[in-house]
């Protein structure tokens, strides 16, 4: 049989960047194909490419042996073409089942898509509710959408752009298991991670990437972790040691935290108690859609329903008191949401970093200072090895994983008293991955407090002093980190801790059961 897919000297350039440089790829039916590179390595714009939504400068596209040209991706779902992209493409004033429809035939009948969602849904494991509206979901939430929206039409080759960054373990456990299946069925798979265990343990083959151009083919299952990471940035990993360092005073205070729904779908927060002290990160754990959200907003100032004295910063009420208050007052945010929250893509990176830098080094008197602002963006810029043309490139114009690690390091260089921050590492590759890991013990050295939150256990044992679980919007007592374990944490993501009411229900207990054992 002829590959289900090769591409012969593929090339794309922008202004400041060759993006794709003659690249060779070759996908066999049934293969689950696995593309590693950098942040920037290229892999993102070979697979909008692919999928049609850019045009190649130069080479050619073959589908089942002949020479295809896929103007745009109504064209490539038709040859049998499912794409799930690390940037979502949902709109979020509509509904799950609407923003699926907007890709199929205008007669499509709703009750019944809405029917076909649920039970694909169903079938995968992906818990997915087709009438909620795109705006009430999390970030974890809205990448299930996404690969239930490409399983809907059964593709014969699925693109996966980083599809595990933000699923809890049981659910990129169930997610293998369909991929799995569907390679069995004669799908084929293109698969981008950065999580170089889930290449080993998926992926048949492994096509390399640095700087736009292929730089190896290897089977990942006979490579370690090492050996891929060396191939993919061409270094040894930074090993970080986590020591074990006396606690300051308590800097944030939660104590009563109540927050009704604040939509039919959200999570209500419970009589939330929390302490956190200067010179320690306290890590929250929990499924995605367990009120993480509802919590970042409380503490952020994005949501001040909470009462006044339920939050304390440095012993001062703040539940009532804005984002720029708290910011000016050395709180600092890193939101789930890197585009629309944590950044404007429409803005330089100059100009967002006004987003949270407005002290006198960057306006006075109300006039910003251009040269300041420009300084300390290069300086972000190159700390933090961010792939860009410069402070005045625009924000959207990045990769997932550079804009992450610009977001993360315009926080950091404020140099917090109080940093919160949901999933760092999401979509980053592991050099970069480890680097923001390190800045953020760096940081907790210096003395300030990190509330973490995450739904990666493994980057919660890493960094964490102490270990919290939210379930159902319900706060876990802390544990130590040496006396968690992942089973325990398991458990704990049903509410089902000590003196707790079960809060989560049978079925999460279920999911956690199957968390720990991952």
């Amino acid at each position: 049989m002829p590959p289900r897919l090769a591409l012969r000297n593929i090339s794309k350039a922008y202004p400041a960047v060759r993006a794709n440089d003659a690249v060779d790829l070759t996908v066999e039916p049934g293969e689950i194909h696995a593309i590693l590179g950098e942040n920037g390595a290229g892999k993102s714009t070979l697979m909008k490419i692919i999928y049609g939504v850019v045009r190649p400068d130069e080479g050619t596209v073959h589908w089942d042996g002949q020479e295809v040209r896929i103007a745009n991706p109504a064209a490539a779902r038709a040859l049998g073409l499912g794409m799930v992209f690390q940037h979502f493409s949902l709109f979020d004033t509509l509904t799950v089942a609407e923003n699926i429809a907007l890709g199929l035939p205008p007669d499509t009948d709703m009750r019944a898509l809405e029917t076909r969602i649920a039970a694909t849904a169903a079938q995968y494991g992906l818990d997915v509710e087709p009438r909620r509206h795109v705006h009430t979901l999390s970030v974890g939430e809205r990448q299930r959408v996404e690969i239930v929206r490409a399983l809907l039409g059964k593709p014969r080759l699925l693109i996966l752009d980083e599809p595990t960054s933000v699923l809890t373990p049981q659910a990129v456990l169930r997610l293998f298991e369909v991929l799995r299946q569907l390679a069995a069925e004669g799908c084929s798979i293109l698969y981008i991670s950065h999580k170089l265990d889930e290449i080993r343990a998926l992926c048949h083959r492994c096509t390399v990437m640095r700087a736009g151009r292929v730089t190896g083919v290897c089977d990942p299952r006979q490579e370690t972790e090492a050996s891929l990471s060396r191939l993919m940035i061409g270094a040894d990993l930074p090993v970080h040691e986590h020591r074990v360092r006396a606690a300051g005073p308590v800097l944030l205070r939660l104590r009563g935290l109540d927050l009704p729904r604040a939509h039919p779908f959200a999570t209500p927060l419970a009589g939330i108690d929390l302490d956190l002290h200067a010179g320690e990160i306290l890590g929250v754990a929990g499924v995605s859609g367990n009120g993480q959200q509802e919590l970042m907003g409380a503490l952020s100032g994005e949501d001040r329903r909470a009462a006044r004295d339920s939050i304390l910063f440095d012993g001062q009420p703040v539940g009532h008191r804005s984002s720029a208050w708290r910011r000016m007052r050395g709180m600092a945010f890193v939101p789930e949401e890197r585009l629309g929250r944590g950044a404007v893509p429409e803005l330089s990176l100059a100009r967002n970093l006004l987003l949270s830098h407005q002290g006198p080094d960057t306006v006075r008197r109300g006039w910003i200072r251009d040269g300041a602002v420009r300084r300390i963006t290069a300086g972000i810029i190159e700390r933090f090895h961010v792939k860009a043309a410069g402070p005045q490139a625009l924000a959207g114009s990045l990769s997932g994983g550079n804009l992450q690690k610009y977001i993360v390091g315009r926080e950091v260089v404020r140099q917090p008293r109080l940093l919160i921050v949901a999933q760092p590492t999401w979509g980053v590759d592991v050099g970069a991955a480890a680097q923001i890991r390190g800045e953020l013990l760096a940081l907790r050295d210096a003395g300030c407090a990190i509330l973490l939150i995450s739904e990666e256990l493994d980057e919660l044992f890493e960094l964490s002093d102490r270990l919290v679980v939210l379930a159902k919007g319900r706060l876990s007592p802390p544990i130590a980190r040496a006396e968690a374990t992942r089973e325990r944490i398991g458990q704990w993501m049903s509410g089902l801790w000590p003196g707790a009411d079960a809060a989560a229900g049978p079925d999460a207990g279920h999911a956690a059961a199957e968390a720990a054992h991952a």
